[in-house]
């Protein structure tokens, strides 16, 4: 039994720069407020703001999309948006291929996307970074890209489950 499993996390160094930059700036406008002779800021209000500022960013390292493929068929979980792990059957499934795609153009850009706020004759997408996905088109109509930083690997797990596709016409 082959078994594809990749775990992603937003990690890339632009996003690292982006949140630095958007803490440090409301942090210093927050701190030479606070640091005036005749400040309004008490110690609690500085403290609070300086903590709902550095909460607000947290989140986002949280996130984590989790793929498997088996011989069951496609699992996921975008945490923290499933809670539970979502599974696709090899049953359900029509046409599973990796693919080239546009995250801005195609999706809106990275993260839960697509459906009725975007284009929705492409479906959605779960994706963390890059532009390679696992592009699933199901039997009901509906379309979803799972984004994956293994092109190779999933490419090979899908050629190997392809025949259970292919069983289910």
């Amino acid at each position: 039994m082959k078994v594809f499993k990749e775990e992603q996390r937003f990690t890339q160094t632009w996003l690292m720069v982006l949140m630095g930059f958007s803490l440090v700036v409301p942090l210093a406008l927050i701190i030479r407020e606070f640091l005036k002779e005749k400040s309004d800021f008490s110690l609690g209000e500085f403290l609070g703001l300086v903590g709902v500022l550095i909460v607000s960013i947290v989140p986002i390292f949280l996130f984590k999309l989790t793929t498997k493929i088996n011989e069951t068929g496609i699992l996921y979980q975008f945490f923290p948006f499933h809670f539970k792990t979502k599974q696709i059957t090899w049953q359900e499934i029509e046409k599973a291929y990796v693919r080239t795609y546009d995250p801005i153009g195609d999706y809106g850009g990275w993260g839960l996307k697509g459906g009725a706020f975007w284009n929705s004759k492409k479906g959605k997408a779960i994706n963390v970074s890059g532009d390679i996905g696992i592009q699933l088109e199901l039997k009901n109509g509906k379309k979803l890209l799972i984004g994956t930083q293994k092109k190779a690997a999933a490419e090979s797990i899908l050629n190997t489950y392809q025949l259970k596709i292919n069983q289910n016409d």
